[in-house]
This record gives C-alpha cells, structure tokens and sequence, in this order.
C-alpha cells in the first residue's frame, strides 16, 4: 500500500517537469491507477482484520477523492 501511495504523488511529480500535455496525462493515468491499486490493497487490509471498517471508510473516502481530482485534472487537459 505504501509503494503505491508513493506512486501516485511521484508520478504527478514526474509528469509535471514540463512535458507535453499529452505526456503529463500519461503520468497522470498512470498515477490514477496506482490510486486505485490504494483502494484494493484497503480491501484487502480490511478483508485481512488489519484495519477496522471505520478506518476503511475513512481512507476509501479520502481515496476516492484524490482519484476524482486526477482524473479532474486529467479531463482539463484534454482541452
């Protein structure tokens, strides 16, 4: 889960150096899904006993909201 928490701000960091558009967006996507691999790895953690359902929730919200700013940012690109 940490690997890709780290992820996702590096690849935002990595893609943000000045690049084309069309080359921040590649980082972008590839930072969304590092995004979601958080989320699986949260159901597994809760599947497992290793965090409680509140904790759960809690990071799942927090998730889902830095997944929805991505992909945001992603779609403002596009113009």
């Amino acid at each position: 889960m940490r690997r890709a928490g780290n992820s996702v701000s590096l690849n935002i960091v990595e893609g943000s150096t000045g690049l084309s558009n069309a080359e921040f967006k590649r980082f972008l996507t590839i930072s969304n899904r590092s995004a979601l691999e958080v989320v699986g790895c949260l159901y597994l953690a809760k599947r497992r006993g290793y965090i409680t359902d509140e904790l759960f929730a809690k990071q799942y919200i927090k998730t889902e909201s830095l997944v929805k700013m991505i992909q945001a940012l992603i779609n403002s690109l596009n113009d």
